[in-house]
């Protein structure tokens, strides 16, 4: 078992102030797989007086300086790829192919992606030409990151990069359940040479460092991605303290399948819900299917999920592996069980365990359909290979019911017909809309709609998340 007890803290690896210690458990066995320590109050004040100090100089180093570092932190997260990919697949039960193909490279993209756009950003820019006005884009100042556990090293990579890129110092609190490759990159930082105080990270639960973190008088800014429940706190524990808080939440995302769309866009949505196990909060989790194709739809559906295996992490393939947790897989199990009570078909999968796995969070790939948008199943996010059916008769009514929803992230649609495609996106409220199976390009804004969130990760827009804008007058007289 990992020893994962100590804190990075003004560039070193310190013990907590008090002993806390915490089982992070594998979830393809149920047994430990390491130990952490939970911080306290007195480990974040440490942690964000560091990064307060380290500020006061930091903010003042030049663009050239930070694409330095940034380029020599890619250089070694290439170099300790596999080792990324082996953590990730631990923490959280990725098989090893998906944790190394998607999982890490999505760190490394976001790396490579923000040193270009810190190269072409500029921090400072005239107002027009007539005008002696002035604008400067300053660094926000001492920065929480709280990441969570379903995208490890790609929601840190889109939070600490740009926080870097920016001038900006910072504490990161990994998701205490997957913490690993947080501390692995923690190492990569200390290796490229960043600053003392600019980097912290310090290991805790959302009650506790979570807690402090966002209340902190001297912290000028929260980045968080969870749970939009954790997001509401997060804001009112913010609150007293005017700080800035971006929140990257939850979703419940329509996948509006017409009758025109392309011949494998059924299976297509099927394997989209299902990867990852189905935890990613923009995955299309009701699947909307318009009625002249619903029974050969349905047939696809259940064919496709029938066909996706369910395998431990350790073994290579395309296959998924468990949820994270033992609470993950209640939770699943019961909205599963909530499904069939509510008189939705169960037509593929269910809450038992699969075929020859006896121990570990393991769920089927599951289909439900004659689901109607008020049942539970379609109403909130499951966060595991669950998947509902509805059919739709207009394209008016396909939009209503994906609208019907407190949540706003991802949205998907599939057509032939290009301008229905432009029209209905135009239409869907949500932060993105992803046509006929094309994905989002590195660099493109990333959030949400209402409550799935307020801020935009990824690109320029990751970038401004952390600055400040100041109008300076007089500049040319």
């Amino acid at each position: 078992m990992l020893d994962k007890r100590k804190f990075y803290i003004d560039g070193e690896w310190v013990d907590p102030i008090k002993k806390n210690d915490f089982d992070v458990i594998n979830p393809c066995n149920e047994d430990p797989c390491a130990v952490i320590s939970l911080g306290s109050t007195e480990d974040t004040n440490r942690a964000v007086k560091a990064a307060k100090t380290a500020f006061e100089t930091w903010k003042e180093t030049s663009k050239e300086e930070r694409i330095k570092l940034l380029e020599k932190l890619l250089t070694i997260y290439k170099k300790r790829f596999n080792e990324m990919a082996e953590a990730i697949s631990l923490e959280m039960g990725a098989p090893m192919d998906w944790s190394t193909d998607v999982q890490t490279a999505s760190g490394r993209d976001h790396l490579e992606d923000f040193i270009l756009r810190l190269k072409n950003f500029n921090f400072e820019e005239h107002f027009d030409e007539k005008s002696n006005n002035h604008i400067c884009y300053e660094p926000i100042g001492v920065c929480g990151l709280i990441t969570p556990w379903n995208w490890p090293i790609n929601q840190i990579a889109l939070k600490v990069a740009p926080a870097f890129a920016t001038g900006c110092t910072m504490i990161l609190k990994p998701s205490e359940i997957a913490p690993i490759s947080g501390m692995l990159f923690a190492e990569m930082i200390h290796e490229a040479g960043f600053p003392k105080g600019v980097f912290n990270l310090v290991n805790g639960d959302g009650v506790g460092v979570g807690s402090d973190i966002s209340s902190h008088p001297d912290i000028d800014m929260v980045s968080f991605t969870g749970s939009t429940r954790a997001g509401r706190l997060i804001s009112k524990n913010a609150a007293d303290t005017i700080k800035r808080v971006c929140l990257e939440l939850g979703g419940k995302g329509g996948n509006i399948v017409f009758a025109d769309s392309y011949k494998d866009a059924v299976r297509d949505g099927i394997r989209n819900v299902m990867s990852n196990s189905g935890q990613s909060c923009d995955a299309p989790t009701r699947m909307l299917v318009e009625k002249s194709i619903y029974e050969r739809a349905v047939k696809e559906a259940v064919d496709e999920a029938n066909k996706i295996k369910v395998d431990q992490a350790t073994k290579k393939g395309d296959h998924i592996g468990p949820v994270i947790s033992k609470v993950q897989y209640d939770k699943i199990i019961n909205l599963i069980e909530s499904g069939i009570s509510e008189g939705a078909t169960l037509a593929a999968g269910g809450p038992e365990l699969p075929n020859g796995l006896n121990k570990g969070y393991f769920i089927k790939p599951t289909i439900f359909t004659d689901v109607t948008n008020e049942m539970r199943i379609a109403k909130e996010e499951i966060f595991g290979p669950v998947l509902s059916i509805i059919p739709f008769d207009t394209e008016d009514e396909a939009v209503k019911i994906v609208n019907d929803t407190s949540y706003g992230l991802g949205n998907y649609l599939q057509t032939d017909d290009k301008e229905k495609a432009h029209r209905v996106a135009k239409k869907l409220r949500s932060g993105c809309v992803y046509i006929n199976g094309n994905a989002a390009d590195v660099g493109t804004p990333f959030g949400g709609y209402r409550q799935s969130g307020n801020g935009r990760e990824g690109g320029v827009w990751g970038l401004t998340e952390f600055l400040e804008v100041k109008n300076v007058t007089g500049w040319k007289n």
